[in-house]
């Protein structure tokens, strides 16, 4: 939305001039007073608001419909997705609004993190459905969802970080600070996230060979699910490519990145969109039924080790009764004491 730019007042500070703020408190970027990069659009706030809302309504039911708990965690993502441009909406009628534009930013930057561990998590619960050893490279199913959503973890608290420093009105050197640790955390989440996609290939090779060698069929829908894996870290990469060129090409007003709300809203709000919907339609409760289909509860696991452990422990007392020339073996003990 074109504003008119208003008359500016020189303040004490060299480097940047305090505005008399325009139509909804619009003021120039570059004025002291500035709380926006650009004068963000009431229109396209909305509309995103509103996609991002029937996406959580959506994905809320399709985990009531599948009873798949772990999908609290997308459901996060949506919400932080739907509150940031809610309060977008509002600061684009209140633009002089700190408050409005630090949580509309942080939101707007942190909930992909979300989505992305959501992908790890679905992942995880794949191998463990469908890998006949239930592994892949020597990483545990459960393991290794585990692993990466701690990863991801730490990649939010680096990028959170960043993004409290960007917040507007910090000084020149806190806000280059800030835009240096973002873009550490976003590029360590890049990192984790081709790591992750070269286990989800080997996942799909190794299962592939297992139903081509006649040991069993499982169908196509883990296969769907996979790809639609693909396509939802694909568009992250995207993203966080976007926010890498955006940060890395500076803050002056050369840079157009930063100063055109279009180019955030066609480079990371709709493909974090496209994301959320792909995985909605393709939803991993499509795949992921049954018992085998969930990890076991930490009292199932606590259990089981009980048993193997006395298993080992009967089979070492066996071990050593035959030694000593006694009992061949603990059936012979139970038919002794008999």
């Amino acid at each position: 939305m074109a504003q008119t730019v208003s008359t500016t007042t020189a303040t004490s500070a060299p480097s940047c001039t305090t505005a008399i703020p325009g139509q909804y408190g619009y003021v120039p970027p570059d004025a002291c007073n500035a709380q926006w990069a650009y004068s963000p659009s009431f229109t396209a706030a909305i509309a995103f608001s509103t996609l991002f809302g029937i996406l959580t309504v959506a994905h809320l039911a399709l985990a009531i419909c599948f009873r798949k708990g772990f999908c609290w965690v997308l459901l996060m993502g949506t919400a932080w997705e739907t509150i940031s441009f809610v309060i977008r909406a509002l600061g684009a009628h209140d633009q002089q609004s700190q408050a409005y534009s630090f949580a509309a930013t942080l939101l707007f930057l942190l909930a992909p993190l979300w989505v992305n561990a959501y992908v790890y998590m679905t992942a995880g619960r794949l191998i463990w459905a469908y890998h006949p050893d239930k592994k892949v490279w020597g990483f545990k199913a459960i393991s290794l969802g585990k692993y990466f959503v701690w990863l991801d973890v730490f990649s939010f608290l680096v990028q959170a970080v960043g993004g409290v420093m960007l917040s507007p009105g910090g000084s020149e050197t806190t806000m280059k600070t800030g835009k240096n640790v973002y873009m550490t955390g976003v590029g360590v989440q890049q990192l984790f996230i081709l790591l992750f996609f070269a286990l989800i290939v080997r996942f799909q090779i190794e299962v592939q060979r297992f139903e081509a060698s006649g040991a069993g069929w499982l169908g196509k829908r883990w296969q769907w699910v996979t790809y639609a894996l693909y396509a939802a870290l694909a568009l992250i990469t995207m993203r966080i490519v976007f926010r890498l060129i955006e940060f890395s090409a500076g803050t002056g007003v050369d840079n157009p990145l930063p100063y055109h709300e279009k180019y955030a809203l066609a480079l990371d709000a709709f493909p974090m969109t496209l994301a959320i919907l792909i995985l909605a339609v393709i939803h991993p409760g499509l795949a992921l039924k049954g018992p085998e289909s969930e990890f076991p509860s930490r009292k199932e696991r606590k259990a089981e080790k009980k048993i193997i452990k006395a298993a080992k422990k009967a089979e070492k007392h066996e071990r050593k009764m035959a030694k000593k020339g006694g009992y061949s073996s603990v059936s012979d003990i139970e038919m002794n004491s008999v």
